[in-house]
């Protein structure tokens, strides 16, 4: 557990909660909704089931987490309260300095989460106003990890997990592949796009392409 700093600061006194190992990561993990204990562990890697358990008994000890069994199922779901809903600015700024200024390809052995992937790639897309001449949706197809579509409708992105019936660009990939893509050096993109499979108009391919800072219209 974290030790306290001893020093009045809202910053220290911040860390003291929520300063601990993993403890930003399953209150991520529940930002898009009520979560199982099950499929936290499924979630996480290298964490124990008794330190996902503390972790969540101190979330819940300080009001950030908290947990109920529904009527129709012998689970038990944890969510977040308001107080932790308030801190998605802070793992939101996380993620985009992290983009910015830590991340490589992913190391052999690390997890590559297909939503948290696709949610961090439509905020950096908002945070950097990138926008298409018109409303398209891109469909993301990840083998494993299932498929999710990202929408541009006019002035702003948003990721649904539904598939869409029409998609104007389909792209099929890995999770390690499109993480491998994302966080390449631009020069490199171009080579990376020939491992995506890119399905859809050329016209649709190839703002796609551009708009992840592929110049030389790769495509599959």
């Amino acid at each position: 557990m974290t030790r306290p700093y001893s020093i009045y600061c809202p910053v220290a006194h911040s860390l003291e909660v929520v300063g601990d190992r993993w403890t930003l990561l399953i209150i991520q993990y529940l930002l898009p909704g009520p979560q199982r204990f099950t499929d936290l562990i499924k979630r996480s890697n290298n964490i124990t089931a008794k330190w996902l358990m503390l972790r969540l008994r101190k979330l819940e000890e300080t009001g950030i987490v908290e947990h109920e069994k529904r009527q129709d199922r012998r689970e038990v779901w944890y969510k977040l309260t308001q107080a932790g809903y308030d801190l998605r600015p802070v793992v939101e700024a996380l993620a985009q300095w992290g983009l910015r200024y830590v991340m490589g390809p992913p190391l052999p052995g690390e997890m590559v989460h297909p939503e948290s992937a696709v949610n961090i790639f439509k905020e950096s897309l908002n945070n950097r106003g990138k926008k298409l001449a018109q409303p398209a949706t891109w469909l993301l197809k990840f083998a494993p990890g299932g498929q999710f579509s990202l929408f541009f409708d006019g002035d702003r992105w948003s990721v649904n997990g539904a598939s869409e019936k029409n998609p104007d660009v389909i792209v099929t990939t890995t999770p390690e592949m499109w993480a491998t893509f994302l966080s390449a050096r631009r020069s490199e993109r171009g080579r990376l796009a020939r491992a995506l499979r890119i399905d859809g108009a050329p016209v649709s391919v190839r703002e796609f392409l551009y708009t992840l800072g592929v110049r030389d219209g790769t495509a599959n």
